[in-house]
């Protein structure tokens, strides 16, 4: 088949989980072609080049460590225009050489506007879908309540009336909605590959590095080892060490870690479950399904979940580190098999049809 995959550019675990599918498509036997934005694209364009298409996507904005809900609706009114004419370029493109049987979206829009168009079916592979289309098993605080409702309200709007949903994840809450099917997380290979052990250090990874108290605030704890993402510089500050990116680096230093920090994104929770590592969970403000991710980490017993990172919040984290990894140790699952089934299932119905 002819597959379309729609790829956002905002953060990069839809880029390397969409790079894991691709890449099991294209050895199916499809002919895939991709569009994406911003550094999703060009980790996609990399591994698969002559297939990827890049478009204008959208893009959050932060005020201080949270979303500003305001300052990222003043950004995409700002660069819509010029966003739209490019990507129907782009499509125009698309559409003069490439003739589409179906449209696969890791939660991007601009593809599933192109299905729509087209009267193509919509196959959706994400984590997002978690949000609309299960009945939570935790108990959602008020002060997150808006926060859930707008998400749901995002997340139901953004691949509606799809044919089928695949929806990544490392809980299991009761599915509510027809034609939606929870699958593993996607890890990559090199995750895959990876040999766990246990060395002396935490891995800590911010995404949003505004927080500039952290060194301090780690060297607080001098008993323990710290090795901080984020930053992306090289710097020894005592028992904390700032490591300029390098994703062979970070996935050693993962593999040897005796825990992580992190925020609530899913795809490092999703690897660091898959590697059993207790997880210290700290999830952007304002970011509903960070806050989910976190939530289930410590109702699953695989870490701890808190709204700040400060120093007796680590100390009570670092305290309960064999009884996470006692949890995490009962964790299996056979790479990506479950959606690689699933999807070649699907892929197939739709060709015979």
């Amino acid at each position: 088949m002819n597959i379309l995959y729609g790829v956002p550019g905002e953060g990069l675990g839809h880029a390397t989980r969409s790079k894991v599918v691709i890449g099991h498509l294209l050895a199916q036997g499809h002919d895939v072609r991709a569009v994406s934005s911003s550094r999703a694209f060009h980790v996609l364009d990399a591994a698969f080049p002559g297939r990827v298409l890049e478009i204008r996507g959208f893009h959050l904005a932060y005020k201080g460590l949270a979303v500003s809900k305001s300052r990222t609706s003043a950004l995409i009114l700002r660069t819509a225009p010029v966003s739209l004419q490019r990507n129907f370029r782009q499509y125009q493109q698309l559409l003069h050489d490439f003739r589409p049987d179906v449209v696969v979206s890791d939660f991007e829009s601009f593809s599933y506007f192109y299905a729509k168009a087209h009267g193509l079916p919509v196959v959706s592979i994400d984590n997002m879908q978690i949000i609309s289309r299960t009945r939570l098993d935790v108990a959602v605080p008020p002060q997150e309540r808006g926060n859930y409702q707008l998400a749901k309200n995002i997340v139901r709007l953004k691949v509606p009336r799809s044919r089928h949903y695949f929806v990544a994840t490392f809980f299991t809450p009761p599915v509510s909605k027809a034609r939606t099917t929870l699958v593993p997380p996607i890890i990559r290979p090199e995750i895959l590959a990876a040999r766990p052990s246990q060395g002396p250090h935490i891995l800590v990874y911010q995404s949003a590095t505004t927080q500039h108290d952290l060194v301090a605030l780690l060297q607080q704890l001098p008993e323990q080892e710290f090795r901080v993402y984020g930053f992306n510089k090289e710097e020894s500050h005592g028992n904390v060490q700032l490591k300029a990116f390098s994703e062979a680096g970070f996935i050693a230093d993962l593999a040897s870690s005796r825990a992580i920090i992190t925020n609530g994104g899913f795809s490092l929770i999703s690897e660091a479950v898959f590697l059993h590592k207790p997880i210290c969970a700290v999830p952007i403000p304002a970011q509903f399904e960070q806050w989910l991710n976190a939530a289930e980490v410590e109702k699953l017993g695989y870490g701890r979940h808190f709204a700040a990172i400060t120093a007796d919040n680590i100390r009570a984290f670092v305290g309960g580190l064999p009884g996470f990894a006692g949890a995490l140790a009962s964790y299996a699952q056979d790479g990506n098999a479950v959606l690689f089934a699933n999807l070649d299932a699907c892929l197939a119905g739709l060709a015979a049809e």
